[in-house]
């Protein structure tokens, strides 16, 4: 897998009030939950950036107080895998 790197400027992570081994992961939930919510990503492709299961974004989602989207093509693929497990 390709991954880009984005440059955070050494101040600046400096800045942020959180100990050195939670820094990156915070940012990349960050990240996911603000492009999720702004509809800029799906939940499957923000929960990928979280490096979340499904369960644990939701429930950070929940945290955040952010309102799950869920339209009919959600729906639709929900029912189709619900007919393939039973």
């Amino acid at each position: 897998m390709n991954e880009s790197i984005l440059a955070i400027p050494n101040d600046l992570l400096e800045a942020i009030r959180l100990p050195p081994s939670e820094k990156f992961l915070r940012l990349r939930h960050e990240l996911a939950i603000r492009l999720y919510q702004t509809e800029l990503l799906t939940f499957g492709k923000a929960r990928k950036l979280a490096k979340m299961t499904k369960w644990e974004f939701h429930e950070l989602l929940g945290k955040e107080n952010i309102t799950r989207h869920y339209d009919v093509t959600d729906l639709e693929t929900d029912l189709k895998t619900l007919e393939k497990l039973t």
